[in-house]
């Protein structure tokens, strides 16, 4: 016959006044942690005991029951009924639900203990999902998170759930998914997209939350992105986009899911601010984009504005600023405590001094009539305007001596206009005789292109040796080609060649947002401004630099120098457009004392004599 199983017999409950109630020193929770005894009050105002507490009867010396009880599970529920009655919210006689246990199978610790460890927290679906009641029936977010003692960041972050799509959610009450991807999947209310990306990870190794946030927003905007800042997101939300957000992480304002429509937005607003330029400044053109490409000047002729005058108010204030300020600063290098107020002063005059400093810069009307500017975003969204630059078709239609047959200036070569006539001789352009040259002794005949030749050869041999034994002028000449290349791009000449090449590397998007290419940008721009504004002007100005400076010139010229070729005689050169050296020799000879005043002693050996005789 089979042993009947035992059956067990629970304790029973019963309704005890609340002064007949104490706490027990038994009780295993002794460290504050959780909702606090306040809001457990109010809980309880609000919706009554929904627990009752676990006591045992307190006995006598001889072992009898007294009438009273104490608790060893549920302390903070009778605090909390505690508190009621100190307020005068419940009676003390208020009779409390109780479980009272007589036996001593356990103690009262380990059934203390028992309570709080035993107890599981809510799962985060099921939270969810009874958030998501409590919404439908009418409650708020505000009055969901103040019911249950939950920041609002909580409720709205259980109810983002919803978003994602069921399939995953019973994988994740399953425990096949992870609260963090589950959280990473509620960026979006596509539940296509959802189970597409979880698909796909579940063929791969890497599933977490950051790799599914990407695949997530591969197709949309960063909120931080330069087009989301210059357009706004109120304005793009206003225009009907969508903006993806991220509860459970730092989104940074979101992702923009509508590239199209903020493309739009973004060119519209662009457009706008390059009209707009155009009109109040006068420039021939603006081009507008998001974004050129490094190098997109390349080609087109820069110049430069001129920082407005101080008024003599402007001046005044300037003056009586910086006295302020060199005067407290000093006092205040001398003092030996930290001064918040005169960090504030200072800095306050600093700004101020900036301020009147920052003065906008003014361009020559003519230049600008011809002229035009490029509007971009810089990274952080705001707009990049950069001024100044001159297309080749838009230059003034200058002629240059030695393109003009009547222009003649002395040098050699330059008086001549070689012409075929009969005879083979013409002067001044003008056919003339055989016979009319023997008679005319004295009148000036032309140099014959054999002789034009070597003397060019001898003037560029003779420049060489002059440039060898100079090292200081001859790194001037080469700075001075340099500089022309760079600054002065259409009419100058140098008597070196020089053949530079930029790379553009127009391939390589945001390059020019780098902290390298910004520095290249305000150092080129920085000797934009300090350089002469006629290229005739400048071997003058760079002679009267000091080394150091010299040396500094060479930093904003972002060149790569390809190649180095000296030419002794060229075509164009020795026929209609003589040689140029010694134009430029000019310079080199006076710009420097120690090149001394005497042209043939560069050019030629004294020993030598006279200039070698051309052949005819």
């Amino acid at each position: 016959m089979a042993k009947a199983v035992q059956k067990i017999t629970l304790n029973r409950s019963a309704d005890i006044p609340f002064d007949k109630l104490e706490l027990s020193q038994q009780n295993v929770r002794n460290v504050k942690a959780g909702v606090s005894i306040e809001d457990l009050a109010d809980d309880i105002a609000r919706r009554k005991l929904l627990q009752s507490l676990s006591v045992r009867p307190i006995l006598g010396e001889n072992g009898e029951e007294t009438g009273r009880f104490h608790i060893p599970a549920g302390g903070r529920r009778y605090r909390a009924l505690e508190l009621l009655v100190s307020q005068k919210r419940m009676a003390k006689t208020e009779p409390v639900p109780c479980i009272v246990k007589r036996g001593d199978e356990t103690s009262a610790e380990d059934d203390s203990l028992a309570e709080n460890v035993q107890r599981v927290d809510l799962h985060p679906l099921d939270q969810y999902r009874a958030f998501q009641t409590l919404r439908e029936q009418g409650l708020g977010e505000e009055e969901i998170a103040a019911r249950f003692f939950v920041s609002v960041a909580t409720v709205r972050q259980r109810l983002r759930l919803a978003s994602v799509s069921p399939r995953l959610l019973d994988l994740y009450a399953n425990d096949e998914m992870k609260l963090e991807q589950i959280m990473a999947f509620s960026i979006t209310n596509d539940h296509v997209r959802q189970e597409q990306v979880w698909d796909s990870l579940s063929r791969q190794h890497s599933s977490d939350p950051y790799y599914i946030r990407r695949l997530l927003t591969e197709t949309t905007v960063r909120a931080g992105d330069r087009r989301a800042v210059c357009v706004g997101v109120k304005a793009y939300e206003a225009a009907g986009g969508v903006v993806m957000r991220d509860l459970f992480d730092e989104d940074n304002g979101g992702w923009l899911q509508d590239p199209a429509l903020l493309e739009q937005l973004g060119v519209e607003k662009l457009r706008a601010d390059a009209e707009a330029l155009k009109t109040e400044e006068g420039w021939k053109w603006v081009e507008a984009a998001f974004d050129f490409p490094y190098g997109h000047t390349s080609g087109l002729r820069r110049f430069y504005g001129e920082q407005q005058e101080f008024s003599e108010e402007e001046l005044a204030r300037h003056d009586a600023l910086k006295a302020e300020y060199d005067k407290l600063d000093a006092d205040y290098a001398r003092a030996e405590s930290y001064s918040e107020e005169i960090e504030r002063r200072l800095e306050e005059l600093g700004n101020e001094l900036d301020q009147l400093n920052d003065r906008p810069y003014v361009f020559d009307p003519e230049e600008v009539a011809r002229g035009g500017a490029f509007i971009s975003l810089a990274a952080n969204g705001e707009l990049k305007i950069e001024r100044g630059f001159v297309r080749p078709e838009d230059e003034p239609q200058v002629k240059t001596q030695g393109d003009d047959p009547g222009d003649a200036n002395g040098d050699i070569g330059e008086t001549a206009n070689v012409a075929s006539s009969a005879d083979g001789i013409s002067v001044n352009g003008k056919p003339v005789s055989n016979d009319d040259a023997e008679e005319a002794d004295d009148t000036l005949r032309p140099l014959s292109d054999r002789l034009v030749m070597d003397l060019t050869a001898t003037c560029t041999v003779a420049l060489r040796n002059a440039l060898a034994n100079d090292p200081v002028i001859a790194f001037v000449a080469v700075l001075h080609a340099f500089v022309l290349k760079i600054f002065y791009l259409y009419g100058s000449e140098s008597c070196l060649e020089l053949t530079l090449q930029s790379a553009k590397f127009s391939q390589t998007q945001g390059l020019g947002d780098t902290l390298w290419a910004k520095e290249i940008d305000q150092r080129q721009e920085a000797w934009g401004q300090d350089l002469p504004k006629k290229p005739e002007e400048l071997w003058g100005y760079l002679v009267a630099l000091d080394d150091v400076s010299r040396q500094g010139a060479l930093c904003p010229l972002r060149i790569a120098l390809r190649q180095r070729r000296d030419r002794a005689v060229e075509q164009a050169h020795t026929r209609h457009r003589p040689c140029r050296t010694g134009r430029s020799l000019d310079r080199l000879r006076h710009g420097h004392g120690r090149m001394g005043g005497d042209g043939r002693q560069l050019f030629w050996p004294r020993h030598q004599g006279a200039y070698p005789a051309g052949r005819g």
